[in-house]
């Protein structure tokens, strides 16, 4: 199977039938705070899709709810039909999501292409004693995650930083770092927390060339971010969390002048003047 991150193909098309990620009715209470709450919608095969929301909104929550970090208080997800609440984050993995998270967590003082081959290890099949014996299983797999690894590198233009450790790495680079080892496990559905948090004008122009490849690769991607020049660039729909409550979804343009998205953002007092309003600030962080 080729990476999405280099295949070059023709973009898929957005809100294909059946979805590929169903959330129904999800619903996450932390000590008797609803922080998501019965919250629902899809991501088409092939789409972008932004979740938005101002500061403590449950976006990250939903995330981790996805994901297997955190167990479903009622609800469910399903992926490709398949449900996957309950199921433990390495067999999510294993079934074609993969994420990122908005504060960084690379192996420090493991090199960059080591820090990648790390992440297909939900696809490894050479056992314990494979690897302690060096069999000719252990090393023709090495071998081969080794190259999936160099060549998700040179997509993300980051070949040669190869053998540098991970944290000398600029912070941008970093960020495209995890994107690459998530990439590893060789996913269908990409989730990214917040993938421009940190990042120069300049390095989110390069994020955004990322994304839109890799989706015309064939990966499709479902991301939380504040920086609302990039959702609203690069989103077919946007999702819009408040409290733990959906309050809008839809196309950008539908999104950014819905009366119930200023309001979260910028107050009743805007909501009111929407009609002069072009779109939500840029929320702060979850």
């Amino acid at each position: 199977m080729s990476s999405p991150a280099v295949v070059a193909g023709t973009e898929a098309g957005a809100g294909t039938d059946p979805a590929l990620l169903e959330v129904d009715a999800l619903r996450k209470v932390f000590g008797g705070l609803a922080a998501v709450d019965h919250l629902s919608f899809d991501v088409g095969e092939g789409e972008i899709v932004s979740m938005i929301g101002p500061n403590g909104a449950g976006k990250t929550t939903a995330f981790n709810c996805i994901t297997g970090l955190y167990s479903l208080t009622s609800g469910a997800v399903r992926f490709e039909g398949i449900p996957i609440s309950g199921l433990p984050p390495h067999r999510i993995t294993r079934l074609g999501i993969a994420r990122t998270f908005q504060n960084i967590r690379l192996f420090s003082y493991m090199t960059v292409i080591e820090n990648v081959m790390v992440g297909e290890h939900v696809r490894m099949r050479a056992k314990v004693w494979d690897a302690v014996f060096r069999t000719p299983r252990a090393r023709e797999e090495e071998r081969r995650v080794a190259a999936h690894a160099h060549e998700l590198l040179r997509g993300l233009g980051l070949a040669e930083y190869a053998d540098m450790y991970a944290r000398n790495l600029p912070y941008g680079l970093q960020k495209r770092l995890e994107i690459a080892r998530a990439l590893a496990s060789r996913p269908r559905l990409l989730l990214l927390d917040e993938p421009a948090a940190g990042l120069n004008p300049q390095e989110k122009g390069a994020l955004m060339e990322v994304i839109s490849r890799l989706r015309a690769g064939g990966l499709t991607v479902f991301l939380i971010e504040h920086d609302m020049r990039l959702v609203m660039g690069i989103s077919d729909r946007i999702v819009v969390l408040d409290y733990g409550e959906k309050i809008a979804e839809g196309k950008p343009a539908v999104v950014r002048s819905d009366p119930r998205v200023v309001e979260a953002y910028l107050g009743k007092g805007a909501a009111a003047a929407s009609s002069g309003v072009t779109g939500p600030a840029a929320p702060a962080d979850k």
